[in-house]
């Protein structure tokens, strides 16, 4: 069970640190979006490229939450939350080795996926309540910075 000192549903409530780091790391999902838009045909599979790449290792990394929270709760012989905590990965890599419109795909359906995992696991009391307020912003950013990137992609075709 996470203890915290006050809950709440603002940002206010979140650390500063895990605030900061979080909306930093929407750099290249935005980057890469803005570029798919605005660079010429020979740099845009990089641009594209480059945000499945970049999409792929979050993913990856928001599964490792996972993971870490239920080592830190003593729940590591727990098959089922130590298994669903590697799908993000697999999605990931999945999304770099499919074709471009389907990764972009797969990567959203991903992002979503986790965060309902990150719903169910701050509801059970396994992760602070500020956690959910960060992720569902972050998440929306994510899912709009791949639906730019497929639009760029659709606009091309």
């Amino acid at each position: 069970m996470v203890t915290e000192p006050r809950s709440g549903g603002g940002f206010q409530h979140i650390p500063r640190p895990a605030l900061v780091l979080g909306f930093a790391g929407l750099l290249p999902f935005l980057a890469s979006a803005l570029a798919a838009w605005l660079v010429d045909d020979r740099l845009f599979a990089v641009a594209v490229n480059l945000k499945v790449a970049y999409g792929a290792v979050i993913l990856s990394f928001l599964g490792a939450v996972h993971w870490g929270l239920a080592l830190a709760q003593g729940d590591a012989a727990n098959w089922r939350r130590l298994g669903l905590s590697v799908l993000p990965a697999l999605a990931g890599w999945l999304a770099l080795v499919i074709s471009l419109p389907l990764g972009l795909l797969l990567l959203a359906v991903g992002f979503v996926a986790v965060f309902f995992a990150d719903l169910r696991t701050v509801a059970a009391g396994r992760a602070p309540s500020w956690y959910k307020t960060l992720r569902k912003a972050l998440t929306l950013i994510v899912l709009l910075s791949l639906a730019a990137s497929y639009a760029a992609l659709m606009a091309r075709l």
